[in-house]
């Protein structure tokens, strides 16, 4: 599968946070417009963040790109 082709408002490269990144992903969420688009890129598919998105509100699109790297594109539903 190839990323996801879009010109997206704002990118959280998760894979340069240190810990856990959750705190920041949920801040990124909050700051998101309602006509803006998040990039969010991880190592992992990021599973478990899918059901917190949809009981906030959020639809997402998800591309493996490549080894340890995946796009997630984020908007409101």
């Amino acid at each position: 599968m190839s990323a996801i082709d879009t010109d997206c408002d704002r990118v959280l490269d998760a894979r340069d946070i240190e810990g856990e990144p959750f705190g920041h992903i949920s801040t990124a969420l909050d700051e998101l417009g309602p006509d803006e688009t998040l990039l969010l890129v991880n190592s992992f598919e990021p599973v478990p963040l899918y059901d917190v998105l949809s009981d906030r509100g959020f639809e997402h699109e998800t591309a493996h790109v490549a080894d340890a790297e995946w796009h997630v594109e984020i908007s409101r539903a």
